[in-house]
């Protein structure tokens, strides 16, 4: 089993290689082992650059459980919510005008789980990703804390908060298929979808493009 402290540690300069540029990300070759279908492994379609959508972020935030495992929490969006109702996602949003990536993750989990993280908490980015279907460039930040906070999620947007140990993600049998109508896919009218099986909740899209980059970099040790 990892242990929290270590793989925090391991994750701050394991992004910080990245950032620099001394030893790249796993990038968008990360993001293609979850794609929902082939032109979404594109770097050219999934890349920020070139792109003029709409600026935003979410956090990965890793915290221990009890026996001192590294999790990660999510959240069910609520039915009655206009984008992406009921999928299961990342904290996260729109930046605001003059915030940062890592500013508007931070703010984003304090309004729909109720966790305050503090900048000394992040740890550094992940590669960002353009989302086609909404239009969003959105900047993965990962953050830390030492132990496992009490959620308050709003009720507005969160339906439930879910929790997932980190190791799942790296996990060959939490990782399933099938099929899937997809609006607006050029492929098909039907895809064969991967997602992560978590306690139940199938976690699809970009959150699993995301959160495979992210189980990438934190197994690379």
């Amino acid at each position: 089993m990892i242990r929290h402290a270590a793989l925090v540690a391991h994750l701050r300069a394991r992004l910080a290689q990245g950032h620099s540029g001394a030893r790249p990300l796993p990038g968008h070759a990360g993001h293609a082992e979850m794609a929902p279908f082939p032109s979404r492994t594109d770097p050219a379609v999934i890349s920020v650059e070139g792109k003029g959508g709409r600026k935003a972020a979410t956090l990965v935030l890793v915290y221990p459980d009890e026996a001192g495992e590294p999790c990660l929490v999510l959240t069910v969006r609520q039915p009655s919510l206009r984008a992406h109702s009921g999928q299961v996602s990342l904290p996260g949003g729109a930046l605001d005008p003059g915030e940062s990536p890592e500013d508007a993750a931070r703010r984003e989990a304090s309004e729909e789980v109720g966790v305050a993280v503090g900048a000394s908490d992040v740890l550094g980015r992940l590669t960002p990703l353009y989302v086609p279907p909404s239009g969003f460039s959105v900047w993965p930040v990962v953050a830390a804390l030492d132990a496992r906070p009490a959620f308050q999620p709003q009720p507005s947007e969160v339906a439930a908060v879910v929790e997932a140990p980190v190791a799942l993600f790296s996990d060959p049998a939490a990782r399933r298929r099938r099929p899937r109508a997809l609006h607006g896919n050029p492929d098909a009218a039907v895809s064969d979808v991967p997602f992560f099986d978590v306690g139940g909740h199938e976690v699809w899209g970009a959150t699993a493009m995301m959160l495979a980059e992210f189980a990438a970099v934190a197994r690379d040790r």
